[in-house]
């Protein structure tokens, strides 16, 4: 085959991977083996590598028009046919691709095995810039499980590690992830003082991508801390960019945060918090978002319902948050089972609520000690309270070790 142009001896040593041959040299063997060059170095044809590639995109195609369980199925068809096996960035795509579909299709574990899986070739197969991507879905999908340590500590490993990185969009994401999950174990001094950190990048960025990330998050640390109205104030500045600049999921979700905020910190204007958050759920159910946004944002309306006076429609969409999520989405299942308890309380259903409550402590007394989980034993107890329950004495003792009173 190598005679005249190669030698026996360079051939073999093409074969054992000890020489990387030219493009010239890939032309001459294709044209004596009468095969493609993309088959020499893939292992794959141009026809099944054109279809691979299409078939990556009906999958993303289906998973950023909302079509989750279409879009999984698709990308784990793909990654069983073994076409992708030779070439690993159209491979690292599949399974990235997989493992948001599952996050969509809430489910987390799934998710989380295999985005874990892909951090450590991310890099290699797919660049630094997917690589980050990873990194980002990990701790999004980690935070969401309530696995606020790991959250904490994939970002970190990133933003903080050894070489620390200077400030770009994707890292902007990243940090304003770590930001969310910060605030969700508690830890309020350091949130505070990274939220700080990421409005100086994004100044100094001057791109929409990083403002947005870092006003919505930074919007939602100052509303923790009780400064609702600058908490309004960013969110407000996050969501007019965001209008301006395009992906569906991302301006519903910063419409769904803009809407509980402003439920907090303006309770007279709750009827403009609900149409945010009625916009916010049509614009959730026909994109990329996952369950959880889905599940957070029928719980606002739920909340907005009440501010109105509404409660079988709190009741309505309460419930649906409920069905929507397992006990792996703790703290934000914990929530709406209380809404939908003080939505039942409203409408006179006791031992309704008093079920709905019981089993949101059952998820109080399996998750960590935090500052949410004070917060949401106390409003256990104070329901318990309304309801005449002698449950409520515990309930508040609960509330005051969480607190470390």
């Amino acid at each position: 085959m190598a005679h005249p142009e190669l030698s026996d001896s360079y051939v073999s040593l093409i074969e054992s991977g000890k020489r990387t041959p030219t493009t010239a040299v890939l032309e001459l063997l294709a044209a004596k083996l009468d095969c493609s060059i993309t088959y020499l170095i893939n292992g794959v044809t141009a026809e099944q590598m054109h279809e691979l590639e299409l078939g990556l995109g009906y999958a993303s195609l289906a998973l950023h028009n909302g079509e989750a369980a279409e879009a999984r199925r698709r990308y784990a068809d793909l990654l069983s046919d073994g076409g992708l096996v030779s070439l690993p960035s159209l491979s690292h795509k599949a399974r990235y691709g997989y493992a948001l579909a599952a996050e969509a299709c809430g489910d987390l574990d799934e998710a989380i095995e295999v985005l874990s899986r892909l951090r450590d070739s991310a890099a290699e197969a797919a660049g630094e810039e997917r690589a980050v991507a990873v990194v980002l879905a990990l701790c999004r999908c980690y935070r969401e499980r309530g696995k606020l340590t790991e959250a904490v500590q994939v970002a970190e490993e990133v933003l903080f590690g050894t070489g620390r990185p200077s400030w770009n969009s994707d890292l902007m994401e990243l940090g304003s992830t770590l930001l969310t999950a910060y605030v969700a174990r508690g830890d309020l001094l350091r949130a505070q003082q990274f939220a700080l950190e990421l409005l100086g990048a994004a100044e100094m960025l001057g791109t929409p991508r990083a403002t947005v990330a870092a006003c919505w998050n930074a919007a939602l640390v100052a509303d923790e801390v009780g400064q609702a109205e600058e908490a309004i104030a960013l969110a407000e500045r996050a969501f007019a960019i965001q209008s301006e600049t395009g992906d569906a999921r991302n301006l519903a979700r910063v419409r769904n945060a803009t809407g509980v905020l402003l439920m907090r910190a303006r309770p007279d204007e709750a009827a403009k918090a609900k149409d945010l958050l009625v916009r916010a759920k049509r614009d959730l159910t026909e994109s990329a978002a996952s369950v959880v946004d889905v599940a957070r944002c029928l719980a606002g309306l739920a909340n907005a319902e009440i501010m109105l006076g509404e409660a079988q429609e709190a009741v309505g969409h309460a419930t649906k948050a409920v069905d929507m999520l397992d006990d792996g989405k703790g703290f934000l299942l914990t929530e709406t089972r209380l809404i939908l308890s003080r939505a039942l309380i409203l409408l006179g259903k006791r031992d309704e609520a008093i079920e709905q409550i019981t089993q949101a402590e059952k998820l109080l007394q399996n998750g960590h000690q935090t500052r949410k989980t004070a917060a949401s034993w106390l409003a256990a107890a104070e329901m318990l309270e309304v309801l005449d329950d002698e449950a409520s004495v515990d309930a508040y003792h609960r509330a005051l070790a969480c607190a470390g009173l």
